[in-house]
């Protein structure tokens, strides 16, 4: 993903946005399609609701990210959480298209436009603080994925960070890396 070489804010950014998308993804890929719909309470959002809030929100806000308001008018918010069941492959493919948004729109900016002002919601933000905003706000919802793909995985979960018991393990060999660097 291409950004101002010379930015480390923006590189950190677009960095962290890809290890969300990532986390997200791989929890998401142990789903069955009964699972993504499948809610732990009636009052819950489902896997499918959240990445569909996720979506709605990354449209809304990324595209057109500096010049027109991040909360779209056409943007149906309440929708988002409605319980209407989706094919996978076009959950999938709004989910992508929404970090496509995201991603396209980081791809141009420059340190210099860090400062600038957008609007969410009629309120102004500096593009830094938007992008703040914005990871925070994906990172909540991704860590609910990874909870709810673990909680209905059960057993069947496959840990997507160092597993249990074997910390010392790992930075051992990530110790022995580096010295071998």
């Amino acid at each position: 993903m291409p950004t101002d070489a010379d930015s480390p804010i923006l590189s950190a950014t677009v960095d962290e946005f890809q290890k969300i998308k990532k986390l997200a993804d791989k929890a998401i890929a142990q789903l069955s399609d009964a699972q993504l719909e499948a809610k732990i309470d009636p009052e819950a959002n489902s896997v499918a609701i959240i990445m569909r809030h996720m979506a709605g929100n990354m449209r809304s806000r990324w595209v057109d990210f500096i010049t027109s308001d991040g909360e779209k008018p056409d943007r149906m918010r309440d929708r988002e959480f409605e319980d209407v069941p989706q094919a996978r492959a076009a959950l999938v493919a709004d989910w992508e298209h929404g970090w496509r948004c995201v991603f396209d729109a980081l791809a141009p900016l420059t340190d210099a436009d860090l400062q600038r002002t957008v609007v969410i919601r009629g309120e102004p933000h500096s593009v830094y603080k938007a992008m703040s905003r914005q990871v925070t706000h994906y990172a909540g919802h991704a860590y609910q994925i990874l909870l709810l793909a673990k909680h209905l995985l059960g057993p069947e979960w496959k840990t997507l960070s160092i597993p249990r018991g074997q910390s010392e393990e790992f930075n051992r060999r990530m110790l022995a890396k580096l010295k071998g660097a």
